[in-house]
């Protein structure tokens, strides 16, 4: 039994294009908060324009419910509801970076994803064969807003 060469190998391309049309359904940015910027007329320093980094198709897929946090009677600890998400972009999306933010701006399937926000956790994952790239978030949403 021999080995195939190279340009005989195991493509995922016909997947990857599977996927794109019926799971990455919708639209998704990758954005940096922009730099302060001082308001002449206040003195005070005001958020500036996000860095949008990617805009496009994609999907945000929630992996479990609220994390847990345990205490010790009578210690104080932090309100820690955060949930872990994944997003799922085209192999020729950028790489998010740790603290990058996502949102997503058209919902083709939940109107429930609009208007919340998450940071990412960490380099977007990177295998030797991948159909898309995943991208593990925390929500930043908290509430919504009504």
């Amino acid at each position: 039994m021999s080995t195939p060469p190279p340009s005989e190998g195991l493509t995922l391309a016909p997947v990857a294009t599977i996927v794109e049309t019926r799971i990455l359904v919708d639209t998704v940015e990758i954005f940096r908060p922009g730099p302060q910027i001082l308001n002449p007329d206040t003195g005070v320093y005001e958020p500036g324009p996000d860095i949008v980094l990617y805009q496009g198709s994609g999907a945000v897929f929630s992996q479990g419910g609220p994390g847990l946090v345990l205490s010790l009677e009578g210690q104080a600890y932090a309100d820690d509801t955060r949930n872990r998400y994944r997003l799922l972009t085209p192999l020729g999306a950028p790489l998010g970076s740790r603290d990058d933010h996502v949102r997503v701006t058209v919902a083709t399937q939940d109107p429930g994803l609009l208007n919340r926000t998450w940071r990412v956790l960490d380099i977007s994952d990177a295998n030797s064969l991948a159909v898309v790239r995943t991208t593990w978030l925390d929500e930043s949403t908290q509430t919504t807003g009504a």
